[in-house]
């Protein structure tokens, strides 16, 4: 295809990306300049121009091997060769009880079960309906309120986005969120915490937000709480009220 000028190809190119709407993307100035990756191999993605860009976070974090392993590709090949498919539902494949069986060996030893899911969002969402489910089954139906974090992100799920403390993922949904759902403050404070090593001492205190919360008479009605060891999506940040928070689970 020939253009005229470089405001005709710049338009081709933006009609043929219209089709797909991204996630998190300003849409309509991406496909003015898109970024386009071709391929990857290790730890480079190569875009469309031929440059090389360092993968600074894994894909999304979900190809920390690097790019086309041999190993992984080989593994992949090997399995498509026998089996691409098989449905969860009254029927299984040995290799998902044997990967189930392996994570539960490096799992605390409290955790002994494995649901799979597709993705974080999905999982998170899973998470609270088999605590909803759980604690229905044991008669304590009063129990439907979730706790999170401010600045936490738990998916983009409808009960991701009602535990999730990012303000900008919650605003579009606000009346169609899970009701009741409360945030405890979340443990950044850069005066306090600037040039530590290590665990900043300050911020341990912060753990009794999730303490008095549940003292104000919801933990009969708190079905459960989500916080992220480490906090990713709005900023790197150590969960440490984490150990004191997860004791505040057990006692209430």
């Amino acid at each position: 295809m020939e253009f005229s000028n470089k405001a005709d190809e710049d338009h081709a190119i933006a009609d043929k990306l219209e089709a797909l709407w991204m996630p998190f993307t300003h849409n309509r100035l991406f496909k003015q300049k898109p970024r386009l990756i071709e391929k990857a191999s290790g730890m480079y993605y190569e875009t469309s121009d031929g440059r090389k860009v360092l993968d600074g976070i894994s894909g999304l974090w979900c190809s920390n091997v690097g790019h086309n392993h041999p190993k992984i590709s080989q593994a992949v090949k090997s399995q498509l060769d026998v089996l691409d498919f098989s449905p969860p539902f009254q029927v299984g494949h040995g290799l998902g009880f044997e990967l189930a069986n392996e994570l539960t060996k490096i799992a605390p030893a409290s955790l002994d079960h494995v649901f799979f899911t597709n993705s974080g969002s999905e999982a998170c969402d899973t998470a609270m309906k088999i605590a909803l489910a759980y604690h229905q089954g044991r008669g304590e139906e009063s129990r439907y309120r979730f706790i999170g974090r401010e600045k936490g992100y738990h998916g983009v799920g409808f009960g991701g986005i009602s535990v999730g403390g990012i303000e900008a993922n919650r605003k579009p949904y606000k009346k169609a969120l899970l009701p009741d759902t409360k945030h405890i403050c979340h443990t950044h404070n850069l005066s306090e915490m600037a040039f530590s090593k290590g665990q900043p001492r300050w911020g341990a205190h912060l753990a009794d937000d999730l303490e008095e919360l549940l003292k104000e008479g919801a933990a009969s009605e708190v079905a459960g709480v989500i916080i992220e060891p480490m906090q990713g999506s709005a900023g790197a940040r150590a969960s440490d009220p984490y150990p004191a928070g997860r004791a505040a689970c057990c006692r209430y």
